[in-house]
């Protein structure tokens, strides 16, 4: 995978790079959120909310305990997203990436938030709404995670799902 890493050490699913790509305008206009070093600490830490985020969805759990049956569906011992494992979508984890930290660390710096229609809360909407169809769309898949480390994701390790499909009339 081409995530970020320090050495051998996952950092983030995207960089600085990846969010000027996505808004550029957003970084010529603020210097608040202009500065590369800041905008990776924060996609830093937006990718280990994702991960945290994965682990706590029942498709998590169900895909681990139906694997792992040493876990006695015993949720102290569900064992956390290892970032290394995700072998596919990594396109799909960048764009999670970007959106998760546009929503939640970096356009907050900037947005005025006593204007509903300010450019930055709309963005914030807007990325919100994608990050959750994205999300969704990455776990109903169950395709991307090599469970057992060898580098390959066989047909038993994917674990395609629905979650809650509801019909709106």
């Amino acid at each position: 995978m081409a995530f970020n890493y320090s050495g051998s050490d996952f950092v983030s699913f995207a960089v600085y790079a990846d969010v000027v790509q996505r808004d550029a305008r957003l970084f010529e206009s603020n210097e608040a959120v202009n500065n590369s070093t800041t905008v990776n600490e924060l996609m830093a830490k937006a990718s280990q909310r994702i991960l945290t985020k994965l682990r706590n969805t029942d498709w998590w759990k169900e895909y681990q305990f139906s694997r792992d049956t040493s876990l006695k569906r015993d949720m102290r011992l569900l064992p956390s997203v290892n970032p290394d494992n995700i072998l596919a979508r990594e396109q799909e984890f960048k764009d999670l990436n970007v959106y998760f930290a546009m929503v939640e660390y970096i356009l907050p710096l900037c947005a005025d938030f006593g204007n509903e229609t300010s450019a930055e809360v709309v963005k914030i909407a807007y990325y919100r709404d994608q990050f959750d169809n994205l999300f969704k769309e990455i776990v109903e898949s169950g395709d991307w995670y090599d469970f057992d480390a060898d580098n390959t994701i066989e047909t038993s390790e994917k674990a395609p799902s629905l979650v809650n499909r509801v019909r709106v009339r």
